[in-house]
Order: C-alpha cells, then structure tokens, then sequence
C-alpha cells in the first residue's frame, strides 16, 4: 500500500499546529484543519517561531493573517419549510455537490463532481456515501453516483484504500467498506458491464483490508486489519496507522489520554481505529460498556466490518464469473464461505439469538448489545429463525418511538441511546424486510421518517442524527454539535419514501 501523505503529520507536529489546538483557538478542533495558508506551511510555522515570543503576540491573530476558509458553508442555505420534504430534499442536492476539487490546504483533489453531508462536514465522507447514493439513485441522478464511485476509484488507485474522508488527516485510516455496494448501485443501473470495470479496483480495495495477512501466525495473531483465529480462520478488524492524536480533534485526544493517565502505548489507535468505524464513538468499544478511558477498539473483531467484506469478496466472485475466470471466482467464493462460516461461529450466541462483537484478545463475544447485529440480516446471511429472533428483540429493546437506538447504553456518547442514525435504520428496516417481518419493518420506517419530518417542520432542516427516545428533543453526544444537511439522512429518506 502506498505510503500516507507525510505533511498532515509532519505539521501536526509543528509547535504552531500544537499551539492554535492545545489554546483553543477555535471551539471545533477540525476547524483549524481544514483551513487553507496563505502561504506554505513551512513558511507560516517559520513565522509563529519568529514571532511568538515577542511581547503582544496574538496567536488568533497571527491565524487569521496567515490562513483563510473559502470552503462552501452549507449553513449559509435557509430552507423553505413551506415546501413538501421531499422536495426540499431534491433542492438540497446542488448545494451539497461539489465540484472537481484542486488539493488545497488539507482538501485532496478528486476529479469529479462529489456530494458532501454537510455542516462541519465539508468533504466527501466513505460510508456516508452510500446512503447518500440511495437517496441519489431515488432521484434518478445517475451521472452523479458514477462521480461518487469514480472519485473513490481514485483514491483507491492513488492511495491503496478510500480515506476517511478527501482530507490529508484521513490518510491514516479508511472507514467502513461500503465501495462494494455503491457499485452494486450502479450495477442495478448500467448492468453486470459494472462489475467488470470495477473490478481491479474491488480487488485493491480488498488487498487493503487483507493487508499482512501472509504475516500471521500463532505467535503473530494480528497483522493490521486483519486477525488469524482457530483453524486458519481470519478475520477483520478496524486500524489506524497512527498511534497520535488526530489532527482535527488534537485537544480531545489529548485531554482524554491524560485522564487515563496510562503509560500503556496504543490508546491513541484504539480512538482512531473507532474512528475509521464510523462509530465514533460507542460503548461497543468500552471494555466497561460505560467510559470511553476503556476503550480497545483494536481488540474487537466487528461484527458489522467483516459482513461487509464477505459482500465485497462476493463481488469479486460475481465479476470473475463474468469473465469466465473460474480459477479466481473459485478463490473469492472459498473466501466468502470461509467468512460466512466464521460470522456465524465467532459473532452468533444461540442463547442469546443476537450477533456481538468478538474479543480475540479473550477469546470471547463482547457484551454490547448494538444495530452492528442487524448486518448479517441486511446480508442475508442469518437463516430465518435467527432473523425472526433477532427482530423479537430488535422490536422489544431498540425500537423507541422515533426509530430504533444504536444500542442499549446510554454514556453521553453519539453512537449510544438515544441516538438514531439513518445508515442504521435503513440496515435494520432491510434486515426485517429480507426476511419478510414486513410489519416491524413498516413500523420502524413510518417511526424514523416521522422524526426526519417533524424536525424538518420544526426547524426546516435534516440532521445528521436523532434522539429516538425522546423527539422532543434535539440529540446530543460526541465531540462537536449536531449537524444539518444531511447527506446519508435525504439519502435514507428518499429511499424509504420511494424506494
């Protein structure tokens, strides 16, 4: 894999970037991140050390002098809550698009034309993209879901993986592998022609994950993203390939590590491998289930990651059938069948009827109770009495009255009760319907979209997420407030209102 961009880092680490973060100079860490030098920033760190000892020196000042932000503010845009929500929605699609990026500041340049959710979030987001792609396939956008899929083409042939997000300070980590399903999108759209042109890129995006796995061994358990268990058995985790604070939340991490006050190395990677899940953060990754001092993220083989990637090696096995190559269809169907044994040996507790993550550290299922179970079911991968299990417990704990929680805790943390997100929803409402449980299906559906339209009619926007327990109220959780726009929300929406 290519090695990450160097200089995201190597100005993290300037006593500048340290400066601005660790003073507060701006209440959201990202901000600063994100902003563009007037000049190079080697010039501007040369500057700061020049002057920063002198007498009257104003770091906020010195900031606004040498960096600016000419990025598109979505929150400029004012709604017009007169309209119907769908159609608003259908408005809101040119001014969440972006077109063809030049790299500037932290942004990294794409070549097409790309949706961003919104808010804080100005750049194109991995698994964000997805949801957004369904509420985009809904309205018959197809050019613009090609963009999508190609910009991601691109980072996947120029870095070895998809970031995070376009940003430099994503270089370290990717988020969750959903590539494979944006071009299952565009294959309901174009044909089995799609899966031909994507392949070599599917692939690349697979050796990524698999990264290191010829390294493993009985003494050499885990390698990266990938984990040996018993019997060859490998399986995935999520990674980080730095043990630093991340840039756009420096003081964060920081104050968190120090309240540890642990000389055990790693607590960084545990944040940024929860991170890269997209579940930043959740109890599921607290040893106590409670406090975010415990977390271990790297220690849990997700359950949700590694159904994902058994779509993308049955990808890979529909595109070699395509090509009559029976020899590499063989090997991509071997792995999928591997992965769908181990997802039901590793992640299902039959006296339990639910999916946990796993420990391999202890060798034993985590305790979390959390929508990551609704995967298998999303993939058709359950057999039907352990669907209709799961949706007995699905209904009588998660589901709320605005929608289902992400998981049974309640820690002040974003991915916790009472929060619920539109990915996790649409996961679950599909989970149901694959298995015909057509009535909690309906009932979880018609929930969450009340909730989108009766904020929406409130308050003329989408958010990033929901309290579901509670719609009276706004929801809450997690390092920054909550977002409007919101991409993977209009995606969710449109594709249950229409879909």
């Amino acid at each position: 894999m290519p090695k990450p961009l160097k200089k995201t880092y190597s100005f993290a680490s300037t006593a500048l970037f340290k400066a601005v973060q660790m003073n507060g100079i701006f209440l959201d860490s990202k901000t600063f991140c994100d902003l563009i030098p007037l000049e190079s920033e080697q010039k501007c760190e040369e500057k700061f050390l020049e002057n920063h000892l002198n007498d009257g020196f104003d770091l906020k000042q010195f900031v606004e002098e040498n960096f600016t932000n000419n990025s598109v503010k979505t929150s400029d845009y004012q709604s017009d809550k007169s309209i119907k929500i769908d159609n608003h929605l259908n408005q809101l699609w040119p001014i969440l698009t972006r077109k063809p990026t030049l790299a500037i500041g932290s942004l990294i340049d794409l070549p097409f034309a790309y949706v961003v959710p919104g808010g804080r979030f100005q750049e194109i987001y991995y698994w964000d993209s997805y949801f957004t792609i369904l509420g985009l396939q809904v309205c018959k956008k197809i050019d613009l879901i090609e963009n999508i899929i190609d910009n991601f083409s691109d980072l996947i042939n120029r870095f070895g993986f998809i970031p995070n997000g376009n940003r430099t300070y994503f270089l370290g980590r990717s988020q969750p592998p959903f590539f494979s399903l944006m071009v299952a999108v565009l294959k309901e759209e174009k044909g089995d022609s799609i899966l031909s042109k994507y392949l070599p890129v599917l692939e690349k995006e697979y050796q990524f994950w698999m990264e290191g796995k010829q390294h493993l061994s009985a003494d050499n358990q885990a390698v990266r993203r990938t984990v040996l268990l018993d019997e060859d058995v490998i399986l995935n985790r999520y990674w980080d390939e730095y043990d630093t604070p991340r840039p756009e939340s420096y003081i964060e991490d920081i104050e968190l590590v120090t309240s540890i006050n642990s000389s055990e190395n790693g607590i960084y990677r545990h944040i940024r491998a929860a991170a890269e899940s997209g579940w930043d953060f959740s109890s599921r990754w607290f040893k106590d289930g409670q406090n975010m001092n415990t977390i271990h993220t790297t220690d849990i083989l997700p359950v949700d990651l590694n159904c994902l990637l058994w779509h993308l090696e049955m990808m890979i096995y529909q595109a070699y059938l395509l090509q009559k190559d029976d020899s590499q269809a063989n090997l991509y169907i071997n792995l999928a069948n591997q992965r769908k044994k181990a997802i039901e040996t590793y992640f299902y507790d039959e006296a339990k009827n639910f999916y946990f993550d796993y420990d391999f550290i202890i060798k034993s299922q985590t305790e979390s109770y959390h929508l990551g179970a609704m995967f298998p079911l999303f993939f058709h991968l359950s057999n039907p009495n352990q669907a209709k299990e799961i949706s007995k417990i699905l209904e009588e704990q998660f589901l709320k009255n605005g929608g289902v929680i992400t998981t049974l805790n309640h820690t002040g943390q974003q991915w916790d009760a009472p929060n619920g997100w539109a990915p996790l929803q649409y996961i679950s409402y599909k989970g149901l319907k694959n298995y015909d449980l057509s009535s909690l299906a309906k009932i979880l559906k018609n929930r969450w979209m009340q909730t989108n339209e009766k904020v929406y009619a409130e308050t003329g926007k989408m958010t990033e997420k929901y309290n579901v327990e509670d719609t009276d109220i706004t929801a809450s959780g997690g390092e920054y407030p909550n977002q409007d726009g919101f991409g993977w929300t209009n995606g969710v929406y449109l594709k249950l209102l229409r879909g």
